[in-house]
């Protein structure tokens, strides 16, 4: 079976580095997600980022 994790960070990379002293926020709760899928048995994962309201040209979407 496969499992799919999301999360959505609703405002910029300046208030998570404020309010919890890190910008890497979402990337920390998404490591603890993946976390939770590997120990229910899931043998790969990956990761995605899509960049919202970018100008045409400019990367908007990776994956690892």
């Amino acid at each position: 079976m496969c499992g799919i994790a999301m999360i959505r960070l609703l405002k910029p990379l300046d208030y998570y580095q404020k309010k919890y002293g890190t910008w890497e926020y979402g990337l920390q709760k998404m490591y603890l997600l993946m976390e939770k899928q590997h120990n229910r048995g899931q043998e790969g994962a990956g990761i995605a980022t899509v960049k919202l309201d970018m100008p045409p040209g400019e990367e908007y979407i990776s994956r690892k």
